[in-house]
């Protein structure tokens, strides 16, 4: 029933307008629609909702990710926006933060302006 149904992705933010700046202006995520309930941005096969809240503690992982063909490519254009990659203790990250999978998965984290943890993966 939902197999071809697009997806709605949600983000809680307690930082609105920052929020909106950084999934629009860093990530580039075209601009769909925004009133007092979301600001609404367009992805790929659905849309991505942020939301106000009045509190937010965010989650200890990753609450959203995209897969992507060149990571190295892609973590170097948003280091140019300005978007730090975290490291993580007991992970082998290169020194921009990439994490290789035993999988061959590479691996890339970084957060929004609540510190929301968000992803990129690029796969073998």
């Amino acid at each position: 029933m939902l197999k071809n149904a697009k997806t709605v992705s949600f983000i809680a933010t307690r930082r609105l307008p920052e929020s909106k700046a950084f999934y629009r202006d860093v990530l580039r995520l075209p601009l769909r629609s925004e009133d007092k309930f979301a600001v609404v941005f367009g992805l790929n096969q659905g849309t991505l909702r942020v939301t106000p809240v009045d509190a937010l503690a965010p989650a200890p992982f990753t609450v959203l990710g995209w897969e992507v063909e060149d990571i190295g490519q892609e973590t170097k254009v948003l280091g140019e926006f300005g978007v730090a990659f975290e490291k993580y203790p007991g992970l082998e990250q290169d020194q921009i933060g990439i994490w290789t999978a035993p999988g061959g998965a590479k691996v890339a984290w970084f957060k929004d302006p609540d510190g929301n943890i968000l992803s990129l993966t690029e796969q073998p």
